[in-house]
């Protein structure tokens, strides 16, 4: 009998605490549905963004170190101001720097002198033109030595008989003359009339020889030596007038663009030398720092100056590979900067990369985004968040971002129906920085999208109000 009692007593809990569990789910879900909050699905326009950040960064931008050894004799700017191109920002004493330095000073004078006179000067072309008359000439007198030397052409009928003649006078001369001093040549040696003969007789052999050898080079011709010489002077000619007539067309319409560009070549070097004296401005921009003063000892790569180019200012960013296709330059960019409250900037896009950056498995391409309506506040090193404006739909179903939950893998919303909030899987398209496109899914306009859904669901999901636990 007691054991009956015992059980019936055991029973009774049971059911009075199933009955009381029960009643605290139901007013566990009764204050979770009280506090759902909730948004109606719409149908409305949708502005595409993809989101990034990047830090700003001027258009251009040079650190600026000396060249040379020496000491800064004068500083021209300050931070912040506006310097052209070219313009000269601090100087070094002449008398502190190396002589290379120095000398090249004057070698840009002596270069730059002899380029203007190369292109301004008509010498060569003049000096060309006499060497072709000269080489002509060279020629014309050598083929005349060649022609005249041969066999057969050194003299005419008249000459050679003439040349006859004068050896019949000579070999007559020299038979009366050796015969008077036959007749004397016993006398003494120290005899006047004795040598008187013999002078005279020395004189007619020597007169005689040379008309032989007149006559002799008047019927002969070269040796084989002298032919050769001939005839390498005449190739000498030849070469000298090929060369004269190539130098003239080579500089017959001006100076010949190798010799200017050698000399330009001179005086870039020499400048190069002398500019290492100073240091000058390799763009138009503004000074943003200064690191020397006059009397400062400087050796090469000493920092001297900041310059950037404010006039454009600049983000860059990384984009996602799966994002990257949307990009294009052209879009619109919103942009928002941590250091400048309360302000919204307007920008566009300048540059997509072609080339994506894998770190740790992630792809991304860098996109540049110009700032269109930067102020003073804005400055080069601050970090940006920019927004692209990738599309632009019109007349779609929305839903708000923050209504977005991921369940096994799938995106889910809960939509509230018959007071139960229900997981609906959908696809989702474009998106913004609050809201994102339906594609596909069970919802429409008007269904009621829950914006903060229960954290489980219990074994009814999507059932009645006992089949969730609520936060």
């Amino acid at each position: 009998m007691r054991r009956w009692l015992l059980l019936l007593i055991a029973a009774a809990v049971l059911i009075a605490g199933f009955f009381g569990v029960r009643a605290f789910i139901r007013s566990r879900a009764g204050t979770a549905l009280a506090n759902l909050q909730t948004v109606e699905a719409t149908t409305g326009n949708l502005t595409a963004l993809v989101g990034a950040t990047g830090a700003v960064r001027a258009n251009q931008s040079a650190v600026l170190t000396f060249q040379s050894t020496g000491t800064v004799e004068r500083v021209n700017v300050e931070i912040g101001d506006t310097v052209r191109a070219d313009q000269v920002l601090a100087a070094l004493e002449p008398s502190s720097l190396p002589a290379s330095i120095l000398l090249s000073q004057a070698d840009l004078v002596s270069s730059q002198r002899a380029l203007d006179s190369l292109q301004n000067s008509s010498l060569a072309q003049a000096q060309a033109q006499l060497a072709i008359a000269q080489a002509q000439d060279a020629l014309r007198t050598a083929e005349y030595n060649r022609t005249v030397q041969q066999q057969g052409n050194r003299a005419n009928r008249e000459t050679i008989e003439t040349a006859r003649a004068r050896v019949l006078l000579a070999q007559g001369r020299f038979a009366e003359v050796q015969d008077y001093y036959n007749q004397v040549s016993g006398l003494p040696e120290t005899n006047p009339v004795r040598a008187l003969a013999l002078t005279n007789l020395a004189s007619a052999r020597a007169e005689l020889r040379s008309t032989e050898r007149s006559l002799d080079w008047y019927n002969g011709g070269p040796s084989e030596i002298q032919q050769a010489m001939l005839d390498a002077n005449v190739a000498i000619a030849e070469a000298q007038l090929a060369d004269a007539q190539r130098e003239w067309e080579r500089l017959q319409d001006g100076p010949d663009p190798s010799d200017i560009a050698a000399a330009e070549a001179r005086v870039a070097a020499a400048q190069a030398s002398a500019n290492m004296a100073r240091i000058a401005a390799p763009f138009a921009g503004t000074i943003t720092r200064v690191d020397v003063m006059p009397g400062d000892q400087v050796a090469p790569g000493t920092v001297a100056f900041g310059l950037a180019d404010l006039s454009q200012l600049l983000v860059d960013v990384e984009v996602s590979e799966i994002d990257i296709d949307r990009v294009r330059p052209g879009q619109t960019v919103t942009l928002t900067l941590d250091a400048v409250l309360a302000r919204t900037y307007q920008g566009t896009v300048t540059g997509v990369g072609l080339t994506g950056n894998a770190v740790q498995g992630v792809v991304n391409f860098p996109v540049t985004v110009e700032i269109l309506d930067a102020d003073a506040s804005v400055r080069p090193g601050m970090t940006a968040a920019v927004n692209i404006v990738v599309d632009q739909i019109e007349n779609v179903l929305v839903i708000p971002n923050r209504a977005v939950r991921v369940q096994d893998s799938q995106r889910v919303v809960y939509v509230l129906r018959n007071g139960v909030p229900q997981a609906v899987p959908v696809v989702l398209g474009a998106s913004s920085d609050t809201n994102s496109q339906v594609l596909e899914g069970e919802v429409q306009a008007g269904d009621l999208i829950v914006l903060n859904p229960p954290l489980q669901l219990g074994p009814g999901a999507g059932g009645g109000p006992g089949s969730f636990f609520g936060q």
